[in-house]
């Protein structure tokens, strides 16, 4: 006797392979409507939503019945018949003819109300579930995807660099401490120093991974722990960094565009503002980036960062992100090469995100020579004897050099149009944030 689960079990993001066919699907119930003898039962399995149509005519009695009690988020399997429905948001449908329960659930915690960020943060882990985390986190895999496979496509290596570490790469003040045996160690700050000793000795590597800043800051762009991507380019200026980055990116949102549309319309975000994200972006000093603050009516001092409000100012002047570029060197890293001729400004720049997302990018060309970075590494304060092996690279075959970081949850919170980076990532980190 055929047995009528042996069916093939299908995902339902492929669910258009199968046409007129019966399947299996098993996932969990979103919400459900009710006309009686027929059940629409909205159900997901990760990958897709789709609905399925039970008929008390169509299916077993005692099967009707276990469809008729399930509740919010109970997991169940289905034997259906797959249809195209041009009114359904996936374009199809399933006529059910067998359905039995995996597991119940009593009393889901998220409902159709509203519910205020704190209680969702608190029930992160079934926060996911909702279709608008669901499709933020399908563009995150999707964005970082994309940048591995620019990257390995255009001759990087992946050479991941240590999370613990001995010294500091971004400053001493934002270092997260951890007994390490009988030492002291810092969760990473950065992978770029390990990041530019791998490109002396592969060329053209790239790092991605976690990263720590212990910021006591509470804004919607900050967390203590977020994801960077950062390549290191040997034989390579600031103006050829900035190329790989806006190429980069350039392909990271064609990428989006082209296979995460049904996420991006569930977000609700306007992809004309996308579609003109193409290289080349438009580059601004320094200096001209505080003229048109200055012009903007903001008091601002050269010479010092910029804040929030100011990266928000210069990057709505423009449709795509736009680099700044040739900081003053009193504001940015020890490592940054001052520039010859104008040493009190380095080759540095960042990348300003469009519609007030700011600073996606940070990159420079490196110092090269070893007097240089020795008395820079002096003047920050810096124990000299924690980067003895960051300066062999200096003694070693120096080469001009540059690289540059990435950071994913602004990147995320910027394509999908969200207002903030905690919902860019699964488990946010942020000062009073720690569970779940």
């Amino acid at each position: 006797m055929e047995n009528v689960w042996d069916y093939p079990y299908v995902m339902l993001e492929n669910i258009g392979q199968y046409v007129g066919k019966k399947v299996v699907i098993k996932g969990w119930l979103r919400k459900m409507r009710s006309s009686g003898k027929i059940l629409f039962l909205q159900m997901r399995d990760g990958t897709s939503t789709i609905q399925a149509v039970v008929v008390k005519a169509e299916i077993p009695e005692e099967e009707f019945q276990v469809a008729k009690k399930l509740t919010q988020e109970s997991s169940f399997e289905i034997v259906g018949l797959v249809r195209e429905e041009s009114r359904s948001a996936c374009g199809y449908e399933l006529s059910v003819e067998h359905l039995r329960l995996i597991s119940g659930s009593v009393d889901y915690p998220i409902t159709p109300k509203e519910h205020g960020v704190d209680f969702l943060m608190d029930v992160r882990h079934l926060w996911l579930r909702s279709m608008r985390q669901h499709a933020i986190l399908r563009i995150r895999a999707e964005i970082m995807r994309s940048i591995c496979e620019w990257l390995d496509g255009n001759g990087f290596l992946r050479v991941d660099s240590p999370i613990l570490t001995p010294s500091a790469c971004e400053g001493t003040s934002t270092l997260f401490e951890t007994d390490y045996f009988d030492d002291k160690a810092y969760l990473t700050q950065s992978g770029q120093l390990y990041g530019e000793a791998s490109a002396m000795a592969f060329g053209k590597i790239y790092c991605f991974g976690p990263t720590f800043r212990a910021e006591k800051s509470k804004t919607r762009r900050h967390l203590t722990e977020f994801w960077m991507v950062e390549p290191e380019m040997a034989f390579t200026d600031l103006d050829g960094c900035l190329e790989v980055q806006e190429q980069m990116i350039s392909h990271v949102v064609a990428n989006v565009l082209k296979n995460r549309q049904p996420e991006l319309k569930t977000l609700g975000r306007d992809l004309a503002k996308l579609e003109c994200i193409k290289a080349p972006f438009p580059r601004l000093s320094y200096d001209e980036a505080v003229e048109l603050l200055q012009k903007a009516g903001q008091e601002f001092t050269w010479g010092d960062d910029f804040g929030a409000p100011h990266e928000t100012i210069i990057g709505q002047s423009f449709d795509r992100p736009v680099f700044v570029h040739h900081y003053p060197c009193s504001c940015k890293a020890f490592y940054m090469k001052p520039e010859p001729d104008r040493p009190e400004v380095c080759r540095s720049a960042d990348l300003l995100a469009p519609e007030g997302y700011g600073e996606i990018t940070g990159g420079s060309q490196r110092i090269d020579d070893l007097a240089l970075l020795e008395s820079r590494i002096k003047e920050n304060g810096l124990p000299l004897e924690a980067y003895q092996w960051y300066l062999d690279l200096r003694r070693y075959g120096s080469v001009p050099h540059s690289g540059f970081g990435l950071g994913i949850e602004r990147t995320v919170a910027w394509i999908c149009g969200i207002e903030h980076v905690r919902e860019a990532i699964p488990y946010a980190r942020t000062m009073g944030r720690l569970n779940p």
